[in-house]
């Protein structure tokens, strides 16, 4: 590393940003409109374990402030000072940390090892499609070229990974809970919800829907203690490509559910979508850890289908 180009950078600072992809590229595309210089880092590789899937990202501003994870907050400081290098000579670059890393001071904790390709950002066309995109709540694919050091929009890919000499990363709008009911059920899960990032609707009215479609990326919980009452939305849910349906109730309350359904015209295919009794584990018998166990089975099913 040149000493000239170490004294003349910035310090680095972690910016309060939050850790979604959404946030991390609006934060590279606002430090662009603020006339700074930007870098974006990708996990492009992975050796043995790491904290951080493929396609993980570091945002990095040219005034040293910096956001986003590719490890489990090991090696982000590195790939920030890496960046702005790349920032002042105008360059791409591949940094490796962890097993195999020039860096015989940085050692992952999952002692594995990790490369991030560094991208000195010419452009932010791409980032702000990106963006643009995943506020329509669609996915969104971006392509890297280390040879060209371009990015460009590219057709979704199932998973981030190589293609070529390229990667691609995939990006999945936040998921959202729609939650109908009401009581201390429904507060319960709709305030653990937001606490985990999650857009959350609240509704009892099946217009709901009509402003605001049920997407793939959408989970509807329907916390009704009367079947009757959470037959509209449960009629419309099962009808969208929602990933997550679960309803409240024991198992004999969701056989009537079952005849219900059967006799109103909804197949079998589709009643078996429906996750009840509600939640990862139970039964339970307070909201709060109604709440919990809701929460996690929908994290765990997002994780199942979108990864």
């Amino acid at each position: 590393m040149d000493v000239a180009i170490v004294k003349s950078l910035p310090d680095l600072t972690r910016a309060p940003v939050g850790d979604t992809p959404a946030d991390i590229l609006s934060f590279a595309v606002g430090a662009w409109h603020q006339g700074k210089r930007v870098a974006l880092a990708t996990l492009v590789d992975i050796r043995g374990g790491a904290a951080r899937a493929l396609g993980a990202h570091v945002a990095i501003s040219g005034d040293g402030r910096f956001c986003g994870y590719v490890s489990g907050g090991c090696v982000e400081a590195a790939v920030a000072a890496e960046a702005l290098q790349a920032m002042e000579e105008g360059r791409d670059r591949i940094a490796h940390f962890g097993d195999g890393s020039p860096f015989f001071d940085i050692v992952l904790p999952c002692g594995g090892g990790i490369s991030v390709a560094i991208h000195v950002v010419r452009d932010v066309a791409p980032l702000e499609a990106v963006l643009g995109r995943l506020e329509a709540r669609e996915a969104a694919g971006l392509r890297y070229c280390h040879e060209r050091q371009s990015l460009a929009i590219a057709e979704v890919p199932s998973r981030p990974g190589p293609q070529g000499a390229d990667f691609l990363t995939v990006y999945r709008p936040l998921t959202r809970v729609v939650i109908s009911g009401r009581g201390a059920e429904a507060e319960a899960v709709a305030r653990m919800a937001a606490a985990s990032g999650w857009v959350v609707e609240r509704t009892d009215d099946a217009r709901f829907t009509k402003s605001v479609p049920l997407d793939g990326f959408t989970a509807c919980v329907l916390l009704h203690h009367d079947l009757d009452a959470e037959q509209g939305m449960l009629d419309i849910a099962l009808r969208s490509p929602s990933f997550y349906i679960g309803a409240l109730g024991s198992t004999r309350t969701h056989r009537r559910r079952e005849e219900m359904l059967w006799a109103a015209g909804h197949s079998k295919a589709d009643i078996a979508r429906i996750k009840a009794p509600i939640g990862m584990f139970g039964p339970t018998r307070d909201a709060q850890s109604l709440a919990i166990s809701v929460v996690a089975d929908i994290a765990a099913c997002r994780l199942a289908t979108s990864g």
